[in-house]
């Protein structure tokens, strides 16, 4: 299991743009698939992106594609959420969440690890 902690959240104006990162501890992060979910005031927690474990293949929900891009560092153990022409429409808290499956991560069901969150704000 990996402990998750999100960073670079924050208050943009629409059109802006953020990157999320999220740091993993544990030597068996490379072997985790990576993703991140939001959920907004009121609302249930949705799933906006995942990469697989090497960062071959990634996933997103239609409501970002275009606009967001996951990646990973392995060697820093890091996944990222570069976010451009925000909405908003996006704003929430944003998690991440780790599992050896990626399709449990994509459901975010039944997941090995979650993060706490971190808060982007975006004004209209």
């Amino acid at each position: 299991q990996v402990q998750l902690v999100e960073s670079g959240g924050g208050l943009v104006q629409a059109g802006g743009s953020l990157r999320l990162s999220c740091a993993a501890s544990g030597r068996t992060f490379s072997s985790y698939a990576m993703g991140w979910f939001r959920q907004a005031p009121g609302k249930e927690r949705e799933f906006v992106a995942a990469i697989n474990w090497n960062g071959g293949s990634t996933y997103y929900a239609d409501s970002v594609k275009g606009r967001f891009t996951i990646s990973r560092d392995n060697a820093k153990n890091t996944v990222y959420l570069q976010m451009n022409s925000l909405k908003p429409e996006d704003t929430a808290v944003y998690y991440c969440n780790a599992d050896p499956s990626i399709p449990v991560v994509v459901a975010g069901t039944d997941v090995s690890s979650w993060g706490r969150g971190t808060q982007v704000t975006v004004s209209s």
